[in-house]
Order: C-alpha cells, then sequence, then structure tokens
C-alpha cells in the first residue's frame, strides 16, 4: 500500500498537537482527530522516541508479529495517519519520523523540567512545572512504554525533591513540605525524598518532627529493605537528636520528718 495514498493538499501545515499524559489525543487545528489504535500507537512511539529505523519500529510495535507482516501492519499504519493528518509520519531511507513540527506534552514537561533541575539560578521560580498531571498513557500495556515511564517516573521525583528545597529556601515550608511529601507518596523507598522532609522539618524548626520522620525512614528501609539510612541522613538526624534538650531529672518528694 503506499504511504501517499488518500493524501489531499493543505494551503498551509496544520497545528498538530499531541498528548500522551493520561489518555492518547491528537488534535489538528484544534480538531481531535480519531485514530486506530494502531495508528495510535505509532504516533505515540514517535513522539517519544523520534526517528527510527523501520524494522526497529515494526519490531517493537508488533513484536510478536514476523517480521514481513510487521513491516506490512507499519506501512498500514503510516498510511492511517496521513489521512487524518498530512504529512505527519515520514518516512525516508529506512526510517520513520514525525513532521510538521507537533507539540507534544511530554516534551513540554521535560522543557518547563530544565530551568529547575539546572541549578540555583536566580530567575528560576521556586516551584516547578505541574508533574502530577498524568501518567504516561496508563492504559496501554506496551512493553516498550517501560522506560518512558520510569524516565518520567524519575524526572518527576527529582522536580518535586527540586521543589521542595528551593520553597524551603525561600521560607516556605508548608508547600516545601507538601512537594516533599508527593516524592515519598511516588516512592516511599526513595531516601533522598526523605532526606528532604527531615532538611524542611528542621529549617522550620521542628526537631520532634524530624526526628520522627527519621525513625519512619529508618523503619521503611528495614523492612523493605534489609538496610540503614545513610550516613548523610544518620548525621542529619544526628544532629537534630542533639539540639533537643535533654529532659530535666524527675525531683521525688522527700518526707520532711516531724
Amino acid at each position: 500500500m503506499s504511504e501517499q495514498l488518500g493524501r489531499r493538499e493543505l494551503p498551509h501545515d496544520p497545528a498538530v498537537a499531541i498528548r500522551l499524559l493520561g489518555s492518547f489525543v491528537l488534535e489538528v487545528d484544534g480538531d481531535v482527530v480519531a485514530l486506530p489504535v494502531g495508528a495510535q500507537r505509532l504516533v505515540a512511539m514517535l513522539a517519544l522516541r523520534g526517528r527510527t529505523g523501520r524494522s526497529r519500529l515494526a519490531g517493537l510495535l508488533w513484536p510478536d508479529t514476523l517480521e514481513q507482516r510487521a513491516l506490512a501492519s507499519l506501512r498500514t499504519g503510516i498510511w492511517r495517519v496521513n489521512q487524518s493528518a498530512v504529512g505527519l509520519v515520514r518516512a525516508a531511507h529506512g526510517a520513520v519520523e514525525l513532521g510538521l513540527g507537533p507539540v507534544v506534552d511530554v516534551d513540554q514537561l521535560i522543557e518547563r523540567s530544565r530551568p529547575l533541575l539546572a541549578g540555583p539560578e536566580p530567575d528560576c521560580p521556586a516551584e516547578g512545572p505541574d508533574v502530577a498531571s498524568g501518567e504516561l498513557l496508563p492504559d496501554w500495556d506496551d512493553q516498550w512504554l517501560d522506560a518512558e515511564r520510569e524516565r518520567l517516573h524519575q524526572l518527576r521525583l527529582h522536580v518535586l525533591e527540586a521543589t521542595a528545597v528551593r520553597l524551603a529556601a525561600r521560607g516556605r515550608y508548608g508547600l516545601a513540605l507538601e512537594a516533599a511529601l508527593a516524592a515519598l507518596r511516588a516512592d516511599d523507598l526513595r531516601e533522598s525524598a526523605h532526606r528532604a522532609v527531615i532538611a524542611i522539618h528542621l529549617a522550620e524548626g521542628n526537631v520532634a518532627e524530624a526526628c520522627r520522620a527519621y525513625d519512619v525512614c529508618r523503619r521503611t528501609l528495614r523492612t523493605e529493605l534489609g538496610i540503614e539510612p545513610s550516613a548523610t541522613t544518620s548525621g542529619l538526624v544526628g544532629t537534630l537528636r542533639a539540639a533537643v534538650p535533654s529532659p530535666a531529672p524527675r525531683v521525688t518528694a522527700t518526707a520532711v520528718p516531724s
């Protein structure tokens, strides 16, 4: 089947947007375009991975199919996508890529995260991008998505922790704690997130809360992994506990002889 079949000429390149956080959505000039499931997966993979060789692309999208059948499915998928958005998928020299310069929400999220993760710049916003806006195609069970989901999961954790640090440095402890605890909810075995919670309590002057947070960290790591917190975390809590005044000795009243 020719990849050019059925194409119609447009007076301009359409504005294309691809949403992958949550459910798959393809918009062309502001209108939502329906695609078959196979075509959706083709667009999603190219949006996430960029230019990919034909054989590799076919093998990833149709892993349980013979190569010739997978390549035929790929040709059909390209044709179907380009029927709805002329020129969105380009195939040449044995590789396939997206055309039309689509706006992809995952790329936007990564770009908004870069300033926060690059380092403490004066003009960097204290609060990071909304990294909890949706999971990457949660209803799809394709194995090739595992690495992409892990990449975004790690990005989310780093953004939350960096946000917590910056907010705490600006004295916005409530929001800082919210960001650090969100990182813990996403991965309660992440020691750096536990450490961020402890540090925020310390910065706010809540020594007892910091000690309790350390105990939670220690108990979680012991139970789940059979390990102790790192020297960095233990050293932090050692400083905290040293700041707690020892309780005054209890004075027992003695009977006065008559």
